[in-house]
């Protein structure tokens, strides 16, 4: 059983001789996948209970309860809930003391003769570990890829057997869980963007390292954190929503960071005549800007992770090096306009040619795709130390070939130079401010804010002593 390279027939036909389980399957929007399989393979009538599929909003609304969307984290929960409820109530007392009863859901939109777009949804489990036990959730969001639609339901099917059989063979071993989610299928055709474990079997358990270990094991680009320290699915958080990202370490944040954030906001909130409240500021940390010589760190990561979600900020953790590729995963949730705020010193690395060369169309390729959509660039100015220069988007040089395209982007408003009556000087770069803390030198805290100061030795964060 606990071979995770078990195909999926093979999976089913296990579930299905397990004479503890027994459940309901709810599977709306993509065909009754799951549940096909178990009666598929055979036995299924030890195992399911009840299959279910309300594909119309109004019967989904009088059985479930209203949801503002159709294919939501919300829908799933309540289908979890009455389904799950609904069995206890009824077989309980017949064969409680024996089953371990189980609901499997799914609220899913595929590709359809009127939905031409990448199929996504919701799947979810909540499931007793044992008999008579409190049950415990696993949720999981997919976006489907496959063009035809009969092959996305396939894809659904496959990872629905996949969730129930990690659930019921693993227990709390999330690394084996979420390893066994993609069994018998290709990131090509599914990705898996957030996985959220919850209940009393799964107390131990840390959503933000598990989603994490989600773009760790390339199973999804990026991940995001609410100010709250909460995983979210980005759809839940960017909808409509113009944002504005900062790209960094922030081991740990700095003023020069914060400072930043706090202007780039205000521009791009004069730029678009919006109000500052309305624009969703994310602190984006790459992957690489994580990965050490053994790995992640996690307590490195969380360390970060609680500062900046202390100071409000939403983060997102991506494998992301292009600026393109970024632009166009915030795009697919967001169509309001997108800003990015940098030093000049990456601007200046933004417009060298050289860190272009995987792309055929070469750097103006990457800023066709970077500026199709409503982005802005903001350049925070630095001082150049040997010559005493204040360094701008306007005054920042560019090899001779590619100065009218980069006066053509200053001039239409998408390369916009940020001002400050401190800048920082060239020299200071983004290298572990950590080691600094953990070095025992106390000079580390003229470089960030009181508070950021506060909740490192508060908390002993990078070995503060």
């Amino acid at each position: 059983m606990e071979n995770t390279n078990t195909n999926t027939h093979q999976k089913a036909f296990d579930l299905n001789m397990n004479p503890a389980l027994y459940g309901t399957i709810a599977e709306i929007g993509a065909g009754q996948e799951v549940a096909r399989w178990f009666f598929r393979v055979g036995g299924a009538s030890g195992t399911v209970a009840k299959t279910m599929s309300a594909y119309d909003m109004k019967v989904s609304d009088s059985i479930y309860g209203e949801a503002e969307q159709f294919v939501s984290r919300q829908r799933l929960r309540e289908m979890l809930g009455v389904e799950y409820d609904l069995i206890v109530e009824r077989l309980d007392e017949e064969r409680g003391e024996s089953s371990k009863f189980f609901c499997y859901a799914a609220t899913v939109a595929t590709r359809s003769f009127s939905r031409q777009t990448d199929g996504h949804g919701w799947i979810g489990v909540r499931m007793q570990q044992n008999p008579r036990t409190p049950p415990s959730d696993i949720l999981v969001h997919v976006r489907l890829f496959d063009e035809d639609n009969l092959q996305q339901q396939e894809a659904l099917g496959t990872l629905g057997i996949n969730l129930l059989w990690a659930c019921s063979t693993f227990g709390d071993d999330y690394s084996k869980v979420v390893d066994s989610l993609m069994n018998g299928l290709t990131r090509n055709r599914t990705e898996i963007d957030v996985v959220l474990f919850d209940g009393p079997d799964y107390a131990n358990l840390d959503n933000r390292l598990i989603n994490l270990s989600l773009v760790e094991k390339q199973l999804t680009s990026a991940v995001i954190f609410s100010p709250q320290g909460t995983v979210q699915h980005a759809s839940e958080l960017l909808y409509k929503r113009p944002v504005i990202l900062e790209r960094g370490k922030f081991a740990p944040v700095t003023n020069v960071n914060e400072e930043m954030i706090e202007t780039a906001r205000a521009a791009f909130a004069q730029n678009l005549e919006l109000e500052e409240s309305e624009i969703l500021e994310i602190m984006e940390i790459t992957m690489n800007n994580l990965l050490g010589s053994g790995g992640i760190d996690h307590d490195d990561f969380l360390a970060r992770l609680d500062i900046l979600t202390a100071l409000g900020k939403t983060v997102m953790v991506s494998e992301y090096g292009a600026f393109f590729r970024l632009a166009a995963y915030l795009n697919r949730y967001t169509h309001a306009p997108v800003g990015f705020v940098l030093g000049i010193a990456l601007l200046r690395e933004i417009v060298d040619q050289k860190y272009y060369t995987d792309l055929p169309g070469g750097i103006l390729e990457s800023f066709g795709r970077l500026f199709k959509s409503n982005v802005r660039m903001f350049a925070f100015p630095a001082l150049d130390e040997e010559t005493g220069e204040l360094l701008t988007a306007d005054n920042l040089k560019v090899a001779d070939h590619l100065k009218h395209l980069y006066l053509h982007l200053r001039e239409n408003g998408v390369i916009l130079p940020l001002e400050t009556d401190n800048p920082k000087p060239l020299s200071l770069t983004s290298a572990y401010l950590a080691d600094t803390i953990r070095s025992g030198d106390e000079s580390w805290k003229t470089r960030v804010t009181p508070f950021v100061a506060q909740k490192i030795e508060a908390n002993g964060y990078w070995g503060c002593r």
